[in-house]
Order: C-alpha cells, then sequence, then structure tokens
C-alpha cells in the first residue's frame, strides 16, 4: 500500500536506555513501513542534554509549542547515583519532563490501558481511573541545599514594588536540609480548568486532593482555586449529573482503593507522579498507562508514563533478549499521530493511529505479550511469552494484515 502521508511533522524527542532501543524499534517495525513519517528531531539522551547544556531540551519544548503535538521518549533525570554511573556528567541536570511542562504549561492526564485477560489488582475496581497530574512547580522547580552548622534559615519575597515578606523556616542546632518551592496561580487555574473541561468533555466525576490541613496556605491556596474554577462549570456538571468534590489526600486513597473506578483524580505533580504509577500498576503493569500533556491552547505531548527501564537495558547490554513491555511508548506514538492527524485533516493517519492499537490489543487478546502482563493473566488463558522485539513483531503482522483491506476508523 502507499504510505500515508502527513503534512506537519511531530516533534520527536528520543531518550535513554531501554526505552530508547525499543522507540527504533517500534519506528522500523510499526510505524515506518506504513506512515511517510515527518518529525523534527530531539535528542534527549542524558549525554546530549549534558553536551548542549540542557539547551536541547529547552528546544525541544519550544518546538512542541510551535507545532503542537510532540511524542516523547522516557529520559533519565540524574540523582548522586546516576552522577556516578555517567562521570561525563558536568551538573545534575534537572527533569527534562518539569522543563518541557514548564514551557509549555499544560496538564497530564494519564489513563490505564486495560486489557479484558488481566483483573486489576483491587477488585472493585470496574472501569480506568485517569490521573490529571498537574504539571508544573513544586518540588520539580524547587530548590534545596544542605548545610552543616547550627543557624537560622529564611524564606524572603522581594516584591517589585518595594515590599518585602519574610518567614523564618527552622532554627536548627546541627546539620539540615532545606528546599524551597513554589507554584504559579496562573498554572494553577489553568490546572483546574483543564480537570474541569475534561470532566465534562468525558463526562466523569473529578475528584481533588491535596493537604490543606497541614500545609495550609500553599495546597489550601489550590483547593481556593479549584472552588472558584469550579463556579463556571457547575451547570454542565449538574446538567451531566456528574460530580466534584475535594477531599485530603489520604481520604482520597482510601476511598479510589473502594470505589469502582471510572473517574478523574486530580492531584498536584508529585502526588500525581506517584499516583498514577499505583494505578496503572494495579490496574495490570506500568508500562499500561497512557499519558499526555494538554496545554490551554490545545498543544499536545504524548509520552508513556514510565521510566527508561534501566536493569532491562543493562541485560541487553550482555546480549539478551528483554521482555520489556512497549505498549505505553506504542500508544504514546499512535496518540500523537492520532492527534496530529485531527488537527491536520489527515483522516488515513487517524485512522492508521487506531489500527496500531487495535492490533495492540488483538496481539495481546491473542495470549502473546511479554512477561510482566503473562505474570498477571487470567487462569487458564494460553500464553505465549515473548521477548520485547518478538512481541513488537507479532504486532507488526497484525497490521500488515490489517493494511491489505485499507485500515479503517
Amino acid at each position: 500500500m502507499e504510505k500515508i502521508r502527513m503534512t506537519i511533522p511531530l516533534v520527536e524527542m528520543d531518550g535513554d536506555e531501554m526505552t530508547h532501543i525499543l522507540w527504533h524499534i517500534i519506528k522500523e517495525k510499526l510505524i515506518l513501513p506504513f506512515v511517510d513519517l515527518k518529525t523534527e528531531y530531539y535528542d534527549l539522551s542524558l549525554l546530549n542534554r549534558n553536551a548542549t547544556e540542557d539547551r536541547v531540551t529547552v528546544e525541544a519544548g519550544k518546538a512542541a509549542l510551535k507545532h503542537g503535538v510532540a511524542v516523547k521518549c522516557a529520559t533519565i533525570t540524574p540523582n548522586k547515583k546516576r552522577m556516578e554511573e555517567y562521570p561525563q556528567l558536568t551538573k545534575m541536570w534537572p527533569s527534562p519532563n518539569a522543563t518541557i511542562r514548564s514551557i509549555m504549561g499544560g496538564t497530564i492526564f494519564r489513563t490505564p490501558i486495560s486489557v479484558d485477560f488481566v483483573e486489576p489488582a483491587v477488585r472493585s475496581w470496574q472501569k480506568p481511573i485517569t490521573i490529571a497530574r498537574h504539571a508544573f512547580g513544586d518540588i520539580y522547580k524547587a530548590s534545596d541545599f544542605l548545610t552543616d552548622e547550627p543557624g537560622e534559615c529564611e524564606l524572603i519575597f522581594h516584591g517589585e514594588s518595594g515590599a518585602e515578606k519574610r518567614i523564618t523556616v527552622q532554627k536548627v542546632k546541627g546539620k539540615a536540609v532545606w528546599m524551597g518551592q513554589f507554584n504559579l496561580d496562573d498554572s494553577i487555574r489553568n490546572f483546574a480548568k483543564a480537570c474541569f473541561r475534561y470532566a465534562v468533555d468525558t463526562r466523569q466525576d473529578l475528584w481533588f486532593s491535596a493537604k490543606d490541613t497541614i500545609s495550609k496556605i500553599y495546597d489550601g491556596h489550590f483547593r481556593s482555586v479549584f472552588e472558584e474554577e469550579y463556579e463556571a462549570y457547575r451547570q454542565d456538571f449538574e446538567r451531566l449529573q456528574i460530580y466534584y468534590f475535594y477531599t485530603l489526600i489520604d481520604d482520597a486513597v482510601a476511598r479510589v482503593m473502594r470505589s469502582k473506578g471510572g473517574f478523574i483524580w486530580a492531584c498536584k505533580n508529585y502526588d500525581g507522579d506517584v499516583m498514577s504509577d499505583m494505578v496503572s500498576s494495579a490496574f495490570s503493569s506500568i508500562a499500561m498507562m497512557t499519558s499526555v500533556l494538554v496545554t490551554p491552547d490545545g498543544k499536545y505531548e504524548f509520552e508513556a508514563a514510565h521510566g527508561t527501564v534501566t536493569k532491562h537495558y543493562y541485560r541487553y547490554l550482555r546480549g539478551e533478549k528483554t521482555s520489556t513491555n512497549p505498549v505505553a511508548t506504542i500508544f504514546a506514538w499512535s496518540g500523537a499521530l492520532r492527534k496530529r492527524g485531527e488537527l491536520d485533516g489527515l483522516t488515513d493517519l487517524v485512522s492508521f493511529a487506531n489500527a496500531l492499537e487495535r492490533a495492540c490489543r488483538h496481539t495481546l487478546n491473542s495470549g502473546k505479550m511479554t512477561g510482566d502482563l503473562a505474570a498477571m493473566a487470567k487462569e487458564g488463558m494460553n500464553v505465549t511469552v515473548l521477548n520485547s522485539e518478538d512481541f513488537i513483531e507479532a504486532i507488526s503482522e497484525k497490521l500488515k494484515e490489517d493494511s491489505e483491506s485499507g485500515f479503517v476508523l
């Protein structure tokens, strides 16, 4: 068949370790045979971010705003251990996701990719739970340092008007570690608006959780903003018979575990990071979770919700075949291609993206899967455990079969 043509490129953000290896196999086997792929490529591997002093990450974020749709591979955020592992690093570079999110703004929506043959670990869950993660600030943009003597730490704000606010953080008698974090009112409001809009669009209840009993001003402001912004959507919620409520993060966890699912759970930045991993793992696997960053003006960045799968990467370097689950990365590509097709009026590209996801599900439901899912399959299912390349090849064979009759929406 003739390859499907694109008119505007995707912004392609390559990454690190095992996900980087799978990234290129996915392109070679599942996309390039069917699509005349156009991308603006950025190498966000740790060593290239180091070589460019992280300029490449900023350029990638700006390109995503320019072109409107991006797809991103998982990347390394270095810590002390990674600095030892990569002695070439000149500094502990910040999270590329945080850098890109601070450029783009927006909200991250993460939803499990559920499959029929895996029952959620939480028996009451019947429908996927979507995590809406605030995509700016908090510990991801925090400043921190270590002190080794007695003293006093202050938090000071100097206003452009000349006004000044200061508070004492703490007096200490010895070694201590400190962190100052922030968020922006505009970002919090955009987060709230995005959550309410998404709830209305998908006709799902919206929960928001924070800890305003402890963080009375910081988390309390989040709660107040959500309550203010809800008023613009109250009539839509009432018309659709969906509801919004706020609760403490610890109470939310208890409620989620007793729920049937099928709602949106809005969380602050770090809470959303943790809870999306919990939800994805409980539904099936952390490699079975979609993630899309949506900006207020309709720009999109698609990625897998998981990390770079370091352990499998080192096995790969030893020449071993790994059974690494690539589904979330495949769905990042399908999501980006579908959105590019929708925005550009390319129905063939939308059809292909849908067909790619159907081929994934068909392959899984036929019993061909990676080891993480095989361990969770229902009793009695005939399962064949495949390594990553063979699993992707099985999906490719299904795509080729579908392509003979033409991809349909």
